[in-house]
């Protein structure tokens, strides 16, 4: 079975930090690179970041420098640290397994709310 839940969103200010985090289920987390992905309102489901098994780390032109995408392959957990927020970056929040397209039935956790404004 699978399963993804988000969680550590919330309202911040410009400027602001927060950490997300993820716990996937183990047959999913153990064997794929997982993903960050975010949509706003309006807008389609973009990538964030990517962590492979490995720890490798790619980003977004719109990120880098600004987040970070963890790992620890013991909880099962995933995280993005999110750091000089900008309102752009108000969006719901995801994690996945990392894949360049999605079926249209894919599973997709409820996501977690970021919201930057002041």
């Amino acid at each position: 079975q699978v399963q993804l839940v988000e969680s550590g969103g919330g309202l911040v200010q410009p400027g602001g930090s927060l950490r997300l985090s993820c716990v996937a289920s183990a047959n999913i987390f153990s064997s794929n690179a997982m993903a960050w992905y975010r949509q706003a309102p309006g807008n389609q489901r973009t990538l964030v970041a990517t962590i492979t098994r490995g720890g490798a780390t790619k980003y977004a032109d719109f990120v880098k420098g600004r987040f970070t995408i963890s790992r620890d392959n013991a909880k099962n957990t995933v995280y993005l640290e999110m750091n000089t927020l900008k309102p752009e970056d108000t969006a719901v929040y995801y994690c996945n397994v990392y894949r360049e397209i999605f079926s249209v039935d894919a599973y997709w956790g409820q996501g977690t709310q970021v919201t930057v404004s002041s």
